[in-house]
Order: C-alpha cells, then sequence, then structure tokens
C-alpha cells in the first residue's frame, strides 16, 4: 500500500466533501446525516480514482487494476471516517492488544500468546497524535482532548476495543489498544473456551439471577470486562440496567435485543477552563435516581467505591463491578485502600463493614501465558469467595478453589445455597 498516496487522495476528498458541506449550508440544505456521507464519501472516493487512473494511462503508466483500487479505496475511507492504518489490525479477529510506542514501533499480541512486531500505523509521531485526536472527538458522549494539555487520554473505538493513550509524559506517543473480540458473549461460550469450569457456570447464573452483588477481580487483561458482560447477559431482558464507566466500553446496550433498557454513564472530563467536570461517583450517585434494577460500574478505581458499596445497601441487589487485584482475598483490603481516598475517608474497621454488607462473591479470574513454553494464553477463573460477615476484618469463604489445573472447582458450601438452587444452582451437577 502506497500511504501517501493515500495520505494525498484523502486530503482530496476531505476537501471535497468540505467543499459539499459549504455549499448545502450556503443553500439551506439540511446537513448529511453521518450515513449519508459515507456514502457520498464512498462516491467522491471512486471519482477521484477515476480521476487518478485517466492520470496514469496519460502519462503512459498501467493504472491500478481492480483488486488494488479496492483496497485503495479501503484504506482512503479508513483514513477519513475509520481509524486509519490500523484499521487492518482491528478487523484482525485472532489479534488481542496493539501496544504502540511511537509510529513505528508496533507490536501485536495474538490470542494464542504470540507476540510479534507490526508494520508502521503512521508515517510521523505527529500524524499518529492527529489520528488519536480525530478519534477523541468522535467517540464516547463527548468530545475527549489528547494535547499538551490534557496528556492522558482513555475511549471506546466504534469497533468496542479500548484505547489508552499518552503523550509528553513519555519520548514518544504512546498508544495501547485492547480488542473486544468477544462482544455478544455468555456464560456457556466461556465454559466452551475453557474460561470457567460447568459448575462455576451454573453458579454464577444462579447468583446473577437471585440478585447477588458481585465483584469480579484479577489483573490487567485477566478478562474481567468479559466475564462481565458473560454474567449480564444471564440478566432478564425485562430489567432496566444503569451502567457507569469512565469510559465506554461494555457495549451493553448495544445488544437491545438482550437488554432492551439500558442506559450507559461516561464519566465527564472538565473542560478547558476546569468546568463541567462529572466524576464516577456523581454518576452512581445519580444512577439511583434513575429507577435502576441493578447498578453496573465498568472499573472500580477510586473514590467511587463507597458511593457503590452503599448503593449494593440501599436496595439495588444483583450489582456487579471489576476490579483490579492480585486474588480474590486481597480485593477487600483494595477496596479498603481506595475507601481511604476518597472523600468521606472511610477508616478500614468501617469499610469493612460496609463490604460485609454490601459484596455477596468476589470471583477472581487469572491471565498464563505460556506460549514461550509451547503452550498459549490462558485465562480462567480459579476462585470464587463468599462474604460471610464481618469481626474486624471481612470474613470470606473460598467456595471455589483452584483445582490440579488451576481452575476453580467446589470448595466449600456455599451459605445461600438453598436460595440458589431456586435459581437453578445444583452443587452435585457439573453438566450445564
Amino acid at each position: 500500500m502506497d500511504h501517501a498516496l493515500v495520505k494525498r487522495m484523502r486530503s482530496e476528498v476531505g476537501d471535497r466533501l468540505a467543499e459539499q458541506r459549504r455549499l448545502d449550508a450556503a443553500a439551506g440544505t439540511p446537513a448529511m446525516t453521518g450515513e449519508d456521507e459515507r456514502q457520498f464519501a464512498r462516491a467522491l472516493i471512486a471519482q477521484v480514482l477515476e480521476e487518478h487512473a485517466r492520470g496514469e494511462f496519460t502519462a503512459g503508466r498501467a493504472p491500478f487494476n481492480a483488486q488494488e483500487e479496492e483496497e485503495l479505496a479501503t484504506a482512503i475511507h479508513a483514513a477519513l471516517f475509520g481509524v486509519g492504518r490500523l484499521q487492518p489490525l482491528l478487523e484482525d479477529q485472532q489479534l488481542e492488544n496493539i501496544d504502540i510506542n511511537g509510529c513505528d514501533r508496533v507490536f501485536l499480541g495474538y490470542a494464542d500468546g504470540r507476540e510479534v512486531m507490526g508494520e508502521p500505523v503512521a508515517d510521523s509521531d505527529d500524524e499518529l497524535v492527529e489520528l488519536i485526536q480525530a478519534l477523541a472527538a468522535y467517540s464516547g458522549l463527548s468530545s475527549r482532548p489528547f494535547d499538551t494539555a490534557n496528556p492522558q487520554l482513555d475511549l471506546r473505538l466504534p469497533d468496542g476495543s479500548r484505547l489508552s493513550a499518552v503523550m509528553d509524559v513519555t519520548l514518544r506517543p504512546a498508544v495501547s489498544i485492547r480488542r473486544a473480540r468477544l462482544g455478544k458473549v455468555f456464560l456457556a461460550d466461556l465454559v466452551g473456551n475453557g474460561t470457567l469450569r460447568a459448575e462455576v457456570a451454573n453458579f454464577l447464573a444462579a447468583a446473577a439471577a437471585a440478585r447477588k452483588n458481585l465483584m469480579i477481580a484479577g489483573a490487567t487483561n485477566a478478562g474481567k470486562t468479559t466475564l462481565l458482560r458473560a454474567i449480564v447477559n444471564q440478566i432478564p431482558g425485562t430489567e432496566r440496567l444503569i451502567t457507569v464507566e469512565r469510559s465506554l466500553e461494555l457495549g451493553i446496550d448495544h445488544f437491545p435485543e438482550l437488554h432492551p433498557n439500558v442506559i450507559a454513564f461516561e464519566e465527564r472530563l472538565p473542560n478547558m477552563e476546569g468546568q463541567g467536570a462529572i466524576t464516577m461517583a456523581e454518576l452512581v450517585r445519580r444512577s439511583l435516581r434513575m429507577n435502576p434494577s441493578r447498578v453496573i460500574v465498568g472499573e472500580v478505581l477510586g473514590d467511587e467505591i463507597v458511593t457503590m458499596l452503599n448503593a449494593m445497601t440501599q436496595g439495588n441487589d444483583g450489582s456487579l463491578s471489576t476490579i483490579h487485584a492480585n486474588s480474590s482475598m486481597e480485593v477487600f483490603n483494595r477496596i479498603s485502600t481506595y475507601a481511604i481516598q476518597s472523600a468521606e475517608r472511610l477508616p478500614v474497621e468501617a469499610t469493612h463493614m460496609l463490604i460485609a454488607g454490601a459484596v455477596d462473591f468476589v470471583v477472581f479470574i487469572e491471565k498464563h501465558n505460556d506460549y514461550g513454553r509451547g503452550g498459549s494464553l490462558r485465562r480462567y477463573v480459579s476462585s470464587v469467595r463468599e462474604v460471610t460477615g464481618v469481626d474486624g476484618r471481612v470474613l470470606s469463604s473460598e467456595v471455589f478453589a483452584p483445582g490440579p489445573d488451576g481452575k476453580a472447582v467446589p470448595h466449600a458450601p456455599v451459605s445461600c445455597a438453598a436460595e440458589l438452587a431456586g435459581h437453578g444452582y445444583d452443587p452435585s451437577e457439573g453438566a450445564w
């Protein structure tokens, strides 16, 4: 692919598109919808390519063949409306992670654990920054600046992938993209790919139906969000769900056939004057006034934890969230750390009482990359811990513990087994 030619043609098409917008405005014609603009751009791209082919023929050079023209048209359209040279990477179903350390240092992580070097995604770091800025302007619920004054960025790409970028705090702009390979996912799918055993899936389905409050814990890229989506898809479609996230990524509202009544809240950053910010904690509080059946917090990373735990104890049973932790037991200390940093400055004892009254189960998911030893990347649920009370500290029982292969197997009786049985849980049956 001649990326210089793509860039030049993208500029030509962009200029013609802008001129059409200007003419429409001058004539009082209603502005084109996003889809109309995309279709019009395709016609402009075909026009530019035809002009290029005539020029090549006049100059005595062979024009592009049909396949080359199609590839060029796709690249131009991606540069205008998509993610430029990132587009082919985002279309690779086996690709899981894209790490960019400057425009020409691209590292690709595949689902089987392989790590390979990729082609440059831009001609310069400035062009890479411009690409990210364009994405930030059209992703999420509000434009998110990415510049010297705002050197950090988190957003959700149109395909559901999660993008995180930084500049000016590193020698070169750096971008990490985590692919959303499993968007519409169910517990049965996770049983099929080995993430959890059938008896654990049976338990989680019953816990969701019984409106138990679940915290899903694990390391970065362990699969917490995917597991959360699968559990959410066990919730009846008649329930009203409200999701609260720093940047939209859960995408539960993208599948109205499963959950037609969903409101997705996204944290809003301050404007250039430092005004207009709406924090996660404020959004969790607001969600409680919106008649939720359940509140789902995409990822707990700060003081919103206190508001969320309070929500769980105020009648919004069946809430879910994810949190970073190294084990199911460590979750309680992590929550306490966040609570101490909150505006309420809750002491550890008070936090433990709040946890005991709010959280029913902690589900821990692990990630192991055995590719270097001839294996592959493995993700699996290794522990499920039930919160049983408080006595100066949170009391808990590991009802599912790591088995011989690391995956969770039944370990201790569940205190609410009778209640879960009413929702289909049978600890004596492994099949699900």
